[in-house]
């Protein structure tokens, strides 16, 4: 049981911080917008952040797998694919 509660303790966790991730990349792009930053730096901004976003929802997806939980694995299974082809 207190395994059970831990994991989803931790998913949860790795489940806010992409959505912190694209929260900041949606501010970097409503700053671009709105001309208070250039376009060079509203990119390097969004690139330094996409690919610890990729990582995190790849372990996401390696913790469903070894926890047992299929049907959360297989959903997040085709992003973890597209994420890996791009």
């Amino acid at each position: 049981m207190a395994g059970t509660v831990l994991f989803w303790l931790c998913a949860f966790f790795l489940l806010i911080a992409p959505l912190v991730l694209v929260i900041y990349q949606l501010i970097s792009l409503a700053d671009l917008e709105f001309d208070y930053i250039n376009p060079y730096d509203s990119s390097s901004r969004i690139n330094a952040v996409v690919l610890p976003e990729f990582v995190l929802q790849g372990i996401l997806c390696l913790l469903y797998l070894v926890f047992g939980h299929w049907m959360m694995f297989l959903f997040s299974v085709p992003l973890v694919y597209y994420n890996v082809r791009l």
